[in-house]
């Protein structure tokens, strides 16, 4: 799983980089890494590290494929260029950061220890079980009375998933970018809009941080199209994990399942439940505890404690987690809840609070500072949004089962066969309408918006080579 990127990991990658004048390769940095500061990395992983540190002109590269080797950028404040009093001079810098409450600044300084200082631990069943719904809250009354205020919208009286759908178009680029960047991806907000609204993919950029806003997109998608048909249970869990883990697995089969097996997380003591029937026991009792919770700031909140930490899956937990919190902020028609601009540290510090000490004062500070950050976006810009038009409103479902019936049919399009369509789907005084609306919506079709209409890439795919034949 694409883990965060602590401080400290990254200060030990530049600070081994440094001490090789003439660079070092990422094989050779890869086993230093390991000897010196107990860290293991995938390939991946250390390259997104390698290409943060170059982004922030610490790190350059000489030469090409298998003779690439790392170096010290020029110029650049390295950590073993500091001197003796670096401690001081860096406590001195101002740190990107939430504002923490003193129980949470507790817990961020017991997990900011050195591992070697940390205590190992297992996965506490105690902790899910502990919680019953509508009399444990992990957000006392006065916070969520408060965070109804700041996220209350004035479509709470619609259908479910009406105020997402308004700001669909900023939802899915805020959300897709900032929870990627969580994860080390390495895309700018404006290159993941780029993808989002034109296919265009950025250059320089790793296929799989590609791929990963474009699952985002499309889990984010399927949660607010359907929202009247997902909910806290193992059906829409899978098939969320499955959207997001999408092309992002060793194994291809793990997409959607529960694991079968252990699973370690870089940069922790907590080492998460290994047997499979314990893991799907809990998975269970977890989402019914989530469904049974009254409030939906809660729900939200008790899904981002307690779905990374029981891991039930090989990878992307933490995703899922993220995602799936805005579930019932959609569903009530509240702000989502987008992680714009939250300090990555800050969240990894958090969700390490959960892991190792089964405390949730940080990331509680850190979910609390992340909603008022988005109501604050979200709601000046739904104060701007022109009105919905009620046709396409009306013809939400039929535009969707068209598009299908071109694409699934490999059709070529043509005039004679967009008319036919809005025939069959639209009443007569509309057809010239719909015929607009789905020559626009096949016009503007691509790889990354294929979820809206419930499409495979492989259908998507396969119609783009029957038009693309004479």
């Amino acid at each position: 799983m694409p883990r965060a990127t602590p401080t400290e990991d990254l200060e030990l990658i530049e600070s081994i980089v440094t001490a090789h004048a003439s660079g070092i390769r990422i094989a050779d940095l890869g086993a230093e890494l390991a000897q010196r500061g107990g860290v293991r990395l995938n390939r991946r992983t250390l390259q997104r590290r390698l290409q943060k540190l170059i982004d922030q002109q610490r790190l350059t590269t000489e030469g090409e494929s298998v003779a690439l080797v790392y170096k010290a950028a020029a110029g650049a404040r390295t950590y073993a260029s500091r001197p003796a009093n670096a401690t001081a001079m860096l406590a001195a810098e101002p740190e990107l950061y939430v504002p923490v409450s003193p129980e949470g600044a507790v817990i961020r300084d017991l997990v900011r220890r050195p591992l070697m200082h940390r205590h190992p631990v297992g996965y506490q069943r105690e902790f899910l079980d502990a919680y019953q719904p509508g009399t444990s809250f992990y957000l006392p009354e006065a916070l969520r009375r408060q965070l109804h205020e700041m996220g209350r919208t004035s479509v709470s009286e619609r259908p479910a998933g009406t105020y997402a759908r308004d700001i669909l178009g900023r939802l899915l680029v805020d959300l897709s970018w900032a929870s990627s960047r969580l994860e080390g991806n390495t895309y700018s907000r404006l290159d993941t809009q780029h993808l989002i609204e034109f296919g265009q993919v950025a250059q320089g950029k790793d296929a799989i941080e590609t791929q990963m806003i474009l699952n985002h997109k499309a889990a984010i998608e399927m949660l607010v199209e359907d929202a009247d048909e997902v909910g806290f249970d193992a059906f829409t869990f899978k098939n969320l994990h499955a959207v997001l883990a999408q092309d992002l697995m060793r194994d291809p089969t793990a997409c959607g399942r529960l694991r079968r097996r252990p699973v370690e997380i870089s940069g922790t003591v907590f080492h998460p439940v290994a047997m499979p029937q314990v893991t799907e026991d809990c998975f269970i009792a977890l989402l019914a505890k989530a469904a049974a919770i009254p409030d939906p700031f809660e729900q939200a909140f008790f899904l981002m404690v307690q779905l990374p930490y029981l891991q039930p899956f090989e990878d992307v937990n933490k995703r899922v987690s993220r995602i799936g919190a805005n579930l019932p902020l959609i569903k009530h028609n509240l702000c989502p809840l987008s992680f714009i601009d939250v300090p990555e540290r800050a969240y990894v510090e958090g969700t390490l609070g959960v892991y190792e000490l089964n405390q949730i004062d940080l990331l509680r500070d850190v979910f609390v500072w992340a909603y008022e950050r988005s109501c604050q976006r979200y709601l000046a810009i739904s104060q701007t949004l022109v009105a919905p038009d009620p046709l396409k409103i009306k013809y939400r479902e039929a535009l969707i089962q068209a598009v299908q019936t071109v694409v699934r049919g490999l059709r070529q399009v043509d005039q004679p066969l967009l008319a036919a369509l809005a025939r069959a789907h639209a009443d007569t005084a509309d057809q010239a309408a719909f015929t607009q609306m789905l020559a626009t919506a096949l016009d503007q079709l691509h790889e990354g918006s294929i979820a809206r209409y419930r499409l495979r890439r492989s259908e998507y795919q396969a119609w783009q080579q029957a038009r693309a034949q004479p």
